[in-house]
């Protein structure tokens, strides 16, 4: 008599988490799991998969409550560390937005869209538990009198700090090339002229959302680890585009899902959150992100089983096409081909490059795994799905 088809429940799962028997794995182990023993054998198995990226997400920033003042101000104006925040919010709120530079730069005056400094360091800064130097303005009314604040103040200092990201861990990105004769300086990083090297962004089989490809376990309220600390998934994020084409084992071969975060920053780590500075293009902050994936039955298996070499994207353009909104593909390659280090191109073979970091995603898979092993972290169900193509 053959056995029933594996069906698990959240509730079921996170029993056996408490009681220490689940059986948890990362995404590149569970590759070799489901090729072993096939998708309703890992079922069986495996309770919970855990995944990992670390990349520049530049739709990212922090919600700051910094604390009244005597006379009390409504701030108008916010700056920390010369890095304007936006003050529209109330009294002492401001968002700090991860690519907002800082003002007066003296390299930006030599070379226009340099900067060495802006939102994300601050948040960086902060997580490291530096003092910054905040400064407000206003306009006075009759019941906020204060027109200036001027202090120097820490993480642990500040009543409220929330890091929201608006758009992070998107599902699949491009292969950038740049086909043109001169260099161009993009979020993707340098691109060579005449298509001498290939910058690509995703940690591939373990980057989470390529691991629920359809949105089966993520969505509002989803338990993640973001930042070194405890976040949620709190919407899909801005540009989340569930429509995108896919390969026949599901996962999107262009740019697709994406998810809006947010967590307690006092939780996390500057180990995990990171200013950077791309040449000619700004400021942007990478960002640790992992989200457990229940493997509920055969078909979680299965999508967590998926390895690099059939995940694939889509080598595009940024020397003409990209801002010229053309959005023709110069070849498709999977991961497995971008991490050998080289691709072919027009015949022509061509170096590549990741700028998410592989290393910090699998140490944020396995930091998930033994949360979850020693019974510190548990799946939370969420309260509603992304849409996905079926369901938007």
């Amino acid at each position: 008599m053959s056995e029933k088809p594996v069906q698990k429940t959240y509730e079921e799962i996170n029993a056996r988490i408490k009681a220490g028997e689940a059986v948890i794995v990362t995404a590149e182990e569970m590759v070799g799991i489901v090729k072993a023993k096939g998708a309703e054998g890992a079922a069986r198995e495996v309770d919970v998969v855990t995944t990992g990226t670390f990349s520049p997400m530049c739709s990212s920033g922090a919600f700051l409550n910094f604390g009244q003042m005597t006379p009390t101000i409504k701030a108008s104006r916010v700056w920390i560390n010369k890095v304007s925040a936006y003050a529209g919010l109330a009294a002492v709120d401001c968002y700090i937005g991860a690519t907002e530079p800082v003002e007066d730069d003296p390299l930006n005056k030599l070379y226009p869209g340099e900067f060495r400094y802006g939102g994300g360091h601050v948040i960086e800064d902060l997580l490291a538990g530096k003092k910054v130097f905040l400064e407000a303005k206003a306009y006075g009314t009759d019941c906020y009198l204060a027109r200036k604040m001027k202090k120097e103040l820490t993480l642990a200092e500040l009543p409220y700090a929330m890091l929201c990201n608006p758009r992070n861990g998107y599902q699949n990105y491009n292969c950038a090339v740049n086909l043109s004769d001169k260099a161009v300086h993009t979020y993707m990083g340098t691109l060579k002229p005449h298509c001498r090297n290939a910058n690509y962004c995703s940690a591939g089989e373990l980057s989470p959302l390529f691991n629920d490809p359809h949105y089966k376990t993520i969505g509002i309220g989803t338990r993640i680890f973001l930042g070194g600390g405890i976040g949620y998934v709190t919407s899909h994020g801005t540009q989340h585009n569930p429509n995108a084409p896919r390969h026949k084992n599901g996962t999107p071969v262009r740019p697709a899902g994406t998810i809006m975060v947010q967590g307690d920053m006092k939780q996390m780590s500057s180990r995990f959150i990171r200013g950077i500075s791309i040449l000619g293009y700004g400021n942007t902050m990478a960002v640790g992100l992992g989200i457990p994936i229940p493997i509920l039955n055969a078909e979680m298996a299965a999508y967590t089983g998926v390895s690099d070499d059939e995940l694939f994207t889509q080598v595009i353009d940024y020397g003409y096409d990209y801002s010229n909104g053309i959005n023709r593909t110069y070849g498709e390659v999977s991961y497995g081909q971008l991490k050998t280090g080289t691709i072919e191109v027009n015949g022509k073979s061509v170096p590549t490059a990741p700028l998410s970091s592989l290393p910090m995603a699998r140490e944020i898979a396995e930091t998930l795994k033994s949360w979850m092993m020693d019974g510190k972290f548990f799946l939370n169900k969420p309260a509603e799905l992304l849409p996905d193509a079926d369901n938007s």
